[in-house]
């Protein structure tokens, strides 16, 4: 079973074409990669499946259900896409406590256990403001599974890591992965791709063409 479905899907920004109309599926409990140069479409291609932007045609489907007809955002999908933004004024807990509060899903434990799982401190009373880029991009993946997600749709998640913690967040999406979670993920790092993805798929010039296809 597949859970994304993109039908005919393109967008266009007044005269330009930043997506050509693409059909594709991506099977459920898999990592499917996309990559591509900056530029190339990626991240437009991110924010249509989220429902942050809506298409110019087509339709796209998440988790059996019509993203900007019968649900205004993908269900039950986790996102981070660009830098991921946050109170630079408070922790890491009360930002992820702030983001928890809108939809009232999980507690203060499932908040406390998911920042251990990044590699951060819960404890840590830190503001967000001095953490440093890595740490920060630890957050901002644990903010995208913190609620127990089934899709997770991540743009760069790797960026400012270093070597130890790509290490680490690479281990953890496999074991997401094994958990049935279904990850979208784009990167410009050749062994992320190599290393996780089940399905690699090259976006150039808003064209989308399947490079690997199931391991």
């Amino acid at each position: 079973m597949d859970a994304i479905i993109l039908e005919n899907v393109s967008k266009k920004f007044k005269e330009q074409t930043v997506l050509e109309p693409l059909t594709i599926s991506f099977e459920k409990g898999k990592i499917h990669g996309i990559i591509g140069n900056n530029g190339s479409g990626k991240t437009v291609l991110f924010k249509i499946i989220c429902g942050l932007l809506l298409p110019s045609t087509g339709k796209v489907t998440v988790n059996e259900k019509v993203v900007g007809k019968e649900v205004d955002f993908a269900p039950n999908t986790g996102i981070m896409i660009e830098n991921p933004s946050f109170l630079s004024f408070e922790s890491g807990f009360r930002n992820l406590k702030d983001l928890a509060s809108i939809r009232k899903k999980i507690d203060d434990n499932r908040i406390r256990e998911t920042i251990k799982r990044v590699g951060l401190d819960p404890q840590d009373k830190k503001r967000v403001g001095k953490y440093s880029m890595g740490m920060r991009q630890r957050l901002g993946i644990a903010q995208a599974i913190m609620e127990d997600p089934s899709l997770l749709v991540l743009d760069e998640p790797m960026n400012g890591l270093d070597k130890h913690g790509t290490a680490e967040m690479r281990k953890l999406l496999l074991e997401l992965r094994d958990e049935g979670k279904t990850i979208l993920i784009a990167s410009h790092i050749a062994d992320d791709i190599n290393i996780l993805c089940d399905t690699v798929c090259e976006i150039e010039c808003g064209v989308l063409t399947k490079v690997k296809w199931q391991k």
